[in-house]
């Protein structure tokens, strides 16, 4: 009895051992777990914290590269400007032959181009006066397919709008060929009026009495009230609102969105080329 009792509390013990270890391993893996949960929750507000951050720089460099933009659009209708200035006096010809200029003193060629279209300026305001006139570009390059214009400008700045006004109205013609009388601006601002082509048609059709006013606005008469706008963006945003009107236009609407970055790295380029430019015809003018 007393071996067998010895035997029943030796096995007592072994098993209350083994509990205990498995008790301590238990407690060793919930402490284990414990702690890797713990570190996962710093590791988590770390990247939320880092993420805040990010988002917070990507707020304020987005901020800085609008600000950039802004600049730079600013710059860019400066040098525009700056460059449409001394070209607003100016009157330019396209589409006259280059072999006219051979026979003719290009002088005498637009008192002629003025005499066939619009004599009643000659007799309004006399002879014609002129400052400068010449091709441009000056020197004839053989391998270009498309005709030099010619750049005049008038010591009467009263016949030359009248002259621009009386080229709206109706082609002018010299020797047979169609020539274009257009005042002259910079080849940037030429390209944002030819943006309003197709509006400014439809607007006519519509009788909205459109017109484009200096450097590139649309404005047209509306509901008894004068309305200009900027930017073909503006003109649909504005048509939008008018259902009707929308239907007429038939305008698509701008999709692409590009971010700021986008467009100032595509702009900083053109910047820097009319500035270029800008300086550039100072100079020329400098040199006169």
């Amino acid at each position: 009895m007393k071996v067998e009792a010895k035997e029943m509390k030796d096995e007592v013990k072994r098993m209350k051992d083994d509990l205990q270890r498995k008790s301590d391993q238990k407690e060793k893996d919930d402490q284990k777990a414990r702690d890797e949960i713990q570190s996962l929750r710093t590791r988590i507000k770390q990247l939320e914290s880092s993420d805040l951050t990010r988002q917070q720089n990507t707020i304020k460099q987005n901020k800085k590269n609008e600000k950039i933009e802004k600049n730079v659009k600013h710059l860019i209708h400066k040098t525009d400007d700056l460059e449409n200035r001394p070209r607003r006096d100016n009157l330019r010809i396209i589409g006259l032959p280059e072999d006219h200029d051979k026979r003719k003193s290009l002088d005498i060629i637009l008192e002629e181009i003025i005499q066939e279209n619009c004599p009643e300026i000659l007799e309004q305001e006399g002879k014609v006066e002129i400052e400068r006139i010449h091709r441009s570009p000056p020197v004839f390059n053989p391998q270009l397919t498309t005709l030099r214009s010619v750049i005049t400008k008038l010591k009467n700045n009263q016949m030359k709008e009248k002259i621009l006004q009386a080229a709206k109205k109706k082609p002018f013609r010299y020797h047979g060929n169609t020539v274009r009388l257009a005042q002259d601006l910079a080849a940037s601002t030429l390209k944002d009026r030819k943006a309003w082509n197709t509006i400014f048609q439809k607007a006519r059709e519509l009788g909205l009495q459109p017109r484009i006013k200096y450097p590139s606005k649309l404005s047209i008469f509306l509901q008894g009230k004068v309305w200009s706008f900027n930017t073909t963006e503006e003109f649909q945003a504005f048509i939008n609102k008018r259902p009707d009107l929308n239907r007429k236009f038939n305008v698509q609407p701008q999709n692409s969105r590009e971010s700021s970055r986008t467009i100032f790295m595509s702009t900083l380029p053109l910047f820097l080329e009319r500035a270029c430019q800008v300086i550039s015809l100072l100079c020329h003018l400098l040199s006169l």
